[in-house]
């Protein structure tokens, strides 16, 4: 499997001097600090090479699979600390460009009880797909800028030029920023689509977020097999002839970044080794479970060995038809 997408640098900053205000009628909260002030920060980590694309090829690869990630990073500190990192992973870094020009994206996590805000910072980019090697699946999620148009039309005659190659897309907020008609066309070409429950209504533009009026929608669209994800409601997979949903396996939560990412990476790595779409499932609980136990998207990524122990100690949680 080849990644495709931006890496960023992620700073952790743990606060406990803040408060939520949310609104009565609603779900929605925000988090509030003292204006003009000086904030106390609990601890602070750094976790370099991260983000959708590095996430997902390190979960890959360290489900004993190989991966290998294309991605524009800075020729700074951070950027050079991404192939080491791709490297001591198993991941491939023979496609990672170090931008002389701009630095290695950033992104600041404000980490408050047990949920995440996250400041993103994105820097300027050109992407040049390079020529790849053999592969059966290509990632494609986040990536900025005003490149982002053309390495979408770059992946688009990649797959036209190699039509046995499949695709898994993970739209990241810049790509889905383009809209229903922007995406259109990796939707239509999308084997896989990972998407929240959100996400899956802001891209088709609908007010909707009934989940099979959702998915009907999508295999419309071309999608073969489409994955929503819900929080922590679980995650509903569906390839146009059953919809299943499956809840999430019970553990401590330190912290939810990367939780999608480990969901996706387990899913595609089931999906890769011939498993059913409801084993993938649980793969990808397992995987995304044993992340939110940890600071960052990396730590706890498991290994195959792993995910099938997590899924066995946990009987009561299964993926199930779902009737609406």
């Amino acid at each position: 499997m080849i990644a495709i997408g931006d890496t960023t640098q992620d700073i952790f900053l743990k606060m406990s001097d803040a408060s939520l205000q949310c609104d009565v009628s609603t779900d929605q909260c925000k988090i509030c600090f003292d204006y003009a002030d000086k904030i106390a920060v609990d601890t602070k980590t750094d976790i370099p090479a991260v983000g959708n694309a590095a996430n997902h090829a390190i979960g890959i690869s360290r489900m004993g699979l190989a991966a290998a990630l294309y991605t524009v990073v800075g020729d700074d500190d951070q950027g050079h600390k991404t192939q080491e990192v791709l490297k001591k992973n198993g991941v491939a870094a023979d496609y990672v460009v170090l931008d002389s020009e701009h630095g290695t994206n950033l992104s600041i996590v404000i980490n408050h009880k047990s949920e995440r805000t996250i400041f993103v910072y994105h820097e300027p980019r050109a992407y040049q797909l390079p020529d790849l090697a053999e592969t059966k699946w290509i990632y494609l999620t986040s990536a900025s800028g005003d490149g982002v148009d053309d390495l979408h039309a770059q992946v688009l005659e990649y797959l036209e030029k190699n039509p046995g190659v499949k695709m898994a897309f993970n739209p990241g907020t810049h790509q889905i920023h383009l809209g229903r008609e922007g995406l259109m066309p990796l939707i239509s070409r999308s084997a896989l689509l990972f998407l929240n429950r959100e996400e899956a209504a802001d891209v088709m533009e609908t007010e909707t977020k009934a989940i099979p009026e959702l998915m009907k929608m999508y295999h419309e669209a071309g999608v073969e097999v489409m994955i929503i994800t819900d929080g922590p409601d679980g995650s509903y997979v569906s390839d146009g002839q059953s919809l299943w949903h499956a809840g999430i396996f019970d553990g401590p939560v330190i912290e939810r970044t990367g939780a999608g990412d480990s969901y996706g990476s387990g899913f595609l790595s089931a999906i890769i080794k011939g498993r059913s779409l409801v084993d993938a499932m649980n793969w990808g609980n397992a995987n995304s479970t044993s992340v939110v136990r940890y600071i960052g998207a990396r730590e706890g990524l498991l290994t195959e060995e792993a995910v099938l122990k997590m899924i066995e100690e946990n009987p009561g949680v299964r993926p199930r038809e779902f009737t609406g």
